[in-house]
């Protein structure tokens, strides 16, 4: 592995490190090579950092051995991809603010495909399930790549459906791969990081946090072509997904609802805000095609 990859790898562990500042570092040092030498008054001054954090930076750099923690990964079957590598995904890296690595484990060829996001409610009703009964079979026969979050509900029903379909999921998490969240969908993950993928920006030692998913929820987005919403409350992560597809300049359909059905009103206002009313692939099909023919045309 390159010198500057470690490098990136090192950091990536380092405890505190936003990825904010994260990417600051990268902007300032592509190659972090200058960071080695610094100390940490010359880190808190170059980088604009605070005190604390270079001196935590400069500790962590310097006394940590990520050959373990890489042997280790290897052993499990964990591949580190670092927004360097010709493998990461060409739409992921169009976005904002792109994670500077990714953890997968499974099938990364899956990254090379065309890829739809489905999320939605953790407590799905039956019209959810039919939804996604009607909608996920044809897009298997069209090769999409599901991807979701592993979440209780729409997440997981909509691998396990695309899995017993005989078609290819993602699943991207909000932690490590050695703290899966929720607990009770250990055995998914493990059947998904078998024969499909699972992804992650976290080290696989790090556990799940609240703020971890609304974060995880922008690459669901940023590695599709578009992001289908079966069923939302008004307040929702599905609804944050959704704004942040907006802002990557991804589609966004939204099936409709009940008025009567409290998970029908976020996927409701999406529509109202101009998301894709969704009643049959054919909705999700035509519009990517149109958007293929705006950019051809361009």
């Amino acid at each position: 592995m390159q010198k500057e990859k470690r490098r990136l790898i090192t950091l990536h562990h380092c405890p505190g490190l936003t990825i904010k500042a994260l990417q600051n570092l990268l902007m300032k040092d592509p190659t972090l090579e200058r960071l080695y030498t610094m100390t940490p008054s010359d880190i808190a001054s170059y980088f604009t950092t605070t005190q604390k954090q270079a001196q935590s930076i400069y500790h962590h750099i310097h006394n940590n051995n990520v050959s373990q923690l890489l042997s280790i990964y290897k052993e499990q079957s964990i591949v580190p991809l670092t927004i360097w590598d010709k493998d990461y995904p060409a739409l992921l890296k169009e976005i904002y603010d792109p994670p500077v690595v990714l953890y997968t484990k499974g099938n990364q060829h899956l990254l090379k495909t065309r890829m739809l996001g489905i999320v939605g409610a953790r407590l799905m009703s039956s019209y959810g399930k039919h939804s996604l009964n009607k909608l996920i079979p044809p897009l298997v026969k069209e090769k999409f790549t599901i991807v979701s979050g592993l979440a209780k509900g729409v997440d997981i029903s909509a691998h396990q459906l695309t899995m017993e379909k005989g078609g290819n999921t993602i699943a991207v998490l909000g932690s490590g791969f050695f703290q899966i969240y929720p607990k009770e969908h250990l055995s998914y993950a493990e059947k998904i990081a078998s024969h499909q993928l699972l992804l992650s920006e976290y080290p696989p030692y790090t556990p799940p946090t609240r703020w971890n998913f609304p974060q995880r929820n922008r690459i669901i987005s940023g590695l599709s072509e578009g992001v289908i919403i079966i069923e939302a409350k008004e307040k929702s992560g599905s609804l944050i997904t959704a704004d942040q597809a907006m802002e990557q300049g991804r589609e966004v359909f939204a099936v409709p609802g009940s008025i009567l059905s409290e998970t029908s009103k976020g996927t409701n206002a999406l529509i109202q805000q101009g998301a894709k009313l969704v009643t049959s692939h054919h909705d999700i099909l035509e519009e990517l095609r149109s958007r293929e023919m705006i950019k051809i045309n361009k």
